[in-house]
């Protein structure tokens, strides 16, 4: 089982400029995906079983740390690269508060958690974005995310269906995002044409906004691009758990760290998501927000596409020594499309990092072991995790 290494600039290994070909985005690695240059597979940590058959089984890696990156927890590799997706959202979204967004726009907490948002299309999540865009002179419009598959929300896209309404833009997961880049167009004077593109000083601004957050440069990220169109970038897990572990705490970090200056900014959108749970995920079947009305105070959660999700863990008591403010990232390798992977093993590895117990576990329970009914009512199979976290010092002691 590959542990971390005692030292490593891994942010600068992974950052390292990709040379792009006309035409295309700039590719964070040439590895196949699940490929970890010739380590062993990825542990299992999660088995589907159907009246005690095994079915399936999906591996994966989860990775914590502090905001200095020290490692806490490890299973599988620490350093197996992942792009962002939606987990940057949170990070990106310091390039608005930065540029004096929230007090031209006069933006609310609501609004700041909507923009660090993967929304399930709800009408709450519609009508918040529509009121900033009003007192902003916007236009929905202008949105470039498309609407293919949206809403989330089985329900709402049901009604939609019903009244032969088809979803715009802005009922699609990321149009709390894009809603960063248009404000900032419109903060700046940019024209917002084509502002998905890499080029456009709108996504200039978020991209440095993101390298600074993880500690690198604009220059060194390695992009790819996103379901929605814009750029998401690519990092080693223990970088995504470093930077959700500075979200926990933002004040955490040294007067002499670089990122502290984000401190903030930082703390302003971890409070809003914090404070609107509803609003980053949605009411019904999102993860995010039921781990965050769980344990409230205590966690944000972002979930991004490929079974990938970040956890701010914030300082507080928890089973076990550790009480610090920490990052903790689940990556599940098959991506996950069901979904039961993933939420099995965060809310399984945020129990054994001690955050998780009694009625919270309880309130989780339909997330923390997945099943799968039939007609009838009866359960055909149930998802199952099947690993064991163990602090780092008792692995290379």
């Amino acid at each position: 089982m590959p542990v971390a290494r005692a030292s490593s600039d891994s942010s600068q290994a992974a950052a390292e400029p990709v040379r792009r070909a006309p035409g295309r985005a700039r590719r964070g690695s040439s590895q196949p995906a699940g490929r970890t240059d010739g380590r062993s597979p990825a542990p299992v940590l999660v088995r589907v079983t159907r009246s005690g058959i095994e079915e399936s089984v999906h591996r994966g890696h989860v990775v914590e740390t502090d905001a200095d990156g020290r490692m806490l927890h490890v299973l599988g590799d620490p350093d197996r690269l992942v792009t962002l997706r939606s987990t940057v959202k949170p990070f990106g979204l310091l390039s608005l508060i930065e540029a004096g967004g929230v007090e031209a726009f006069d933006v609310s907490t609501a609004e700041l958690a909507m923009m660090a948002s993967s929304h399930s299309g709800e009408d709450l999540h519609v009508r918040t974005l529509q009121a900033l865009y009003r007192r902003a002179r916007i236009s929905q419009a202008m949105l470039g995310c498309g609407a293919e598959g949206m809403p989330l929300d089985a329900l709402t896209a049901a009604r939609l269906a019903r009244d032969g309404e088809k979803a715009s833009p802005v009922r699609h997961m990321c149009s709390g995002q894009h809603t960063v880049f248009l404000l900032l167009c419109r903060l700046r004077g940019w024209d917002p044409e084509g502002y998905w593109r890499d080029e456009h000083p709108s996504q200039v601004a978020y991209r440095e906004a993101v390298a600074r957050a993880f500690g690198t440069t604009p220059e060194r990220l390695s992009l790819a691009i996103d379901g929605c169109g814009i750029a998401t970038y690519a990092f080693p897990l223990r970088e995504v758990a470093r930077a959700y572990a500075m979200l926990a705490e933002p004040t955490s970090l040294p007067a002499t760290d670089p990122r502290r200056s984000l401190a903030p900014g930082l703390a302003l959108i971890r409070d809003a998501m914090l404070a609107h749970p509803e609003l980053v995920g949605g009411t019904r079947d999102r993860l995010d927000t039921s781990l965050m009305k769980a344990v409230p105070g205590r966690i944000v959660a972002k979930a991004g596409m490929e079974a990938l999700r970040g956890m701010a863990i914030l300082r507080g008591p928890r089973t076990g020594s550790f009480d610090g403010p920490s990052g903790l990232v689940v990556k599940i390798e098959d991506g996950d499309g069901y979904d039961r992977g993933t939420w099995a093993a965060s809310v399984e590895a945020l129990r054994q990092a001690g955050l998780l117990d009694g009625s919270a576990l309880r309130q989780l329970a339909r997330y923390h072991r997945p099943v799968e009914t039939d007609p009838h009512g009866r359960i055909a199979a149930e998802s199952i995790v099947d690993f064991q976290l163990a602090p780092v010092g008792e692995l290379i002691g």
